[in-house]
């Protein structure tokens, strides 16, 4: 739904989106792979076989020129490698938890990662779910893990944890169950 335009029709200035109508990423296009050396496409090949998509679910809530807003639920213990994107975001904790270093971070919090700055976060044993709020629409992704032992290492969490992944539910639910 569209409001009135100030600048000739080409920017809303309201819109509701709903999020039963997100889109999966593989759908939305938006996020492009740079620099993929034959290391890292090696990687991410094993990465995916050995079940990564079991233990993510990413979508797209809403998309214009000059922003986008995701949800991404990462199941327990899934290991995101580490990466850079080309633009700034913003990222909120609706539930769930991650570890990021020496911190723990939960619901209502959040954290800022600006263009080009590698970074990864592993999520708690309930799983962790998240909005980014990005600058832009269309941005990249470049995987920063260049030798194979670094991918190996990821494979084998994936390994360790996709049975478990199987029976998990998004952290929200088990919030609002009282679980």
């Amino acid at each position: 739904m569209s409001g009135s335009d100030n600048d000739g029709g080409k920017r809303p200035q309201f819109e509701i989106f709903r999020g039963a109508q997100a889109r999966d990423y593989a759908e939305h296009d938006c996020m492009a792979l740079d620099d993929i050396t034959p290391t890292i496409a090696e990687g991410l090949t094993a990465f995916a076989e050995a079940g990564s998509a079991a233990g993510q679910t990413v979508e797209m809530l809403y998309s214009r020129p000059g922003m986008s807003l995701t949800r991404v639920w990462f199941k327990s213990g899934y290991p995101l490698p580490l990466h850079t994107h080309n633009s700034d975001c913003v990222y909120f904790i609706i539930a769930g938890s991650v570890q990021m270093g020496s911190e723990t971070l939960g619901p209502g919090d959040g954290f800022f990662v600006g263009k080009e700055v590698p970074y990864t976060y592993t999520p708690g044993p309930e799983g962790v779910e998240v909005l980014e709020f990005r600058n832009t629409d269309d941005f990249n992704i470049r995987f920063m893990a260049k030798n194979s032992k670094a991918w190996d290492k990821t494979v084998e969490q994936v390994n360790r944890k996709r049975d478990d992944w199987t029976s998990e539910g998004p952290p929200s639910q088990l919030a609002r169950s009282g679980a």
